[in-house]
C-alpha cells in the first residue's frame, strides 16, 4: 500500500527515531503531523521538510497531557483533512537499580511511557472506529522483551505496551474496525534517550554499549514505513531491529 497522501502522525518527533521517521515518511509523499516539547526542533524540522518539497506541520505536545493529544489528532483534522496513522514514540529511560529509589524518576517514565501512549490512543481510537480503519504504530523496547538489572521500570513499562498493543490489536479485530497495530522492539539505536539516565554507572554502562554497537535511527524509520506499506488486510504486529552485530 502506498505511504503517499497518508496523514501521519508523529510524537516524540523533534529528534532521534521520531525525526528520522518524519524524514523518510515524507519522502514518499506522507503528510506530517508532529509532536514534541521542544518547539524549535519541531519548527525546524517541519520546515526542512517543507523546504524539500514536503508537507508538515506540527504542535508543541507534552504526552502526558491528555489534551495535548487531541489537539494533535483535531490539528491533524484540521490541516489534511483527517488521520490515517499514528506513531506513538515518545519515550524516556531513565534507568536505575531500585535500590536507588528513584521514585520521581519512576512515576515520570509510567507517565510518559504508558500513560503517554494510552492518551495517544484515546484521542485518535474514536476517529479510527468510526472510519473502521488507522494503524497505530509504538516504540517499545528490547526491555520490552527481556529484563535486565538496571532497567525494572523501564522494562515494566515498554512491557505493558506490548500487551496493551496487541489486546488493541484483537478487539479491533473481535469488533470489525479493521485498524491495524504494530510494536517495534529497538536495541541499541543511537538517540537522545541515554541523556535521560541520571545513575552513573548505569549511565556509563549503557553509552559504552551504544558507542560499541549503536545503529542509527532510520533503521527503525525503514521498519516503520515497511508496516505502514503492507496491504490493508495484512498486519504485521511486532518487529525486533538491533545492530547485527549486538548480542540483545
Amino acid at each position: 500500500m502506498s505511504i503517499e497522501n497518508k496523514v501521519v502522525i508523529i510524537t516524540g518527533a523533534s529528534s532521534g527515531i521520531g525525526e528520522a521517521t518524519a524524514k523518510s515518511l515524507a519522502s514518499k509523499g506522507a503528510k506530517l503531523v508532529l509532536g514534541a516539547r521542544r518547539e524549535d526542533k519541531l519548527k525546524a524540522l517541519a520546515e526542512e521538510i517543507q523546504h524539500s518539497g514536503g508537507q508538515a506541520t506540527y504542535r508543541v505536545t507534552d504526552v502526558v497531557n491528555p489534551d495535548d493529544s487531541k489537539q494533535l489528532v483535531q490539528l491533524a483534522k484540521d490541516t489534511f483533512g483527517g488521520v490515517d496513522v499514528i506513531f506513538l514514540n515518545a519515550g524516556i529511560s531513565p534507568n536505575s537499580p531500585l535500590s536507588e529509589l528513584k521514585v520521581e524518576e519512576w512515576n515520570s517514565m509510567i507517565d510518559v511511557n504508558i500513560k503517554g501512549v494510552l492518551n495517544g490512543i484515546a484521542a485518535v481510537l474514536p476517529t479510527f472506529t468510526s472510519q473502521k480503519s488507522g494503524h497505530i504504530i509504538t516504540t517499545s523496547s528490547v526491555a520490552g522483551l527481556k529484563a535486565y538489572p538496571g532497567g525494572a521500570v523501564y522494562g515494566a513499562t515498554k512491557w505493558a505496551i506490548r500487551d496493551l498493543m496487541e489486546v488493541l490489536r484483537m478487539e479491533s479485530a473481535q469488533e470489525g474496525t479493521n485498524i491495524r497495530t504494530a510494536t517495534i522492539y529497538p536495541a541499541a539505536i543511537n538517540t537522545e534517550l541515554l541523556k535521560t539516565i541520571t545513575d552513573k554507572k548505569v549511565s556509563e554502562g549503557m553509552t559504552a554499549l551504544y558507542e560499541q554497537y549503536g545503529i542509527t535511527p532510520d533503521r527503525v524509520a525503514n521498519v516503520v514505513a515497511f508496516a505502514m506499506e503492507q496491504p490493508e488486510d495484512t498486519n504485521v504486529n511486532e518487529f525486533t531491529i538491533g545492530p547485527t552485530l549486538q548480542p540483545w
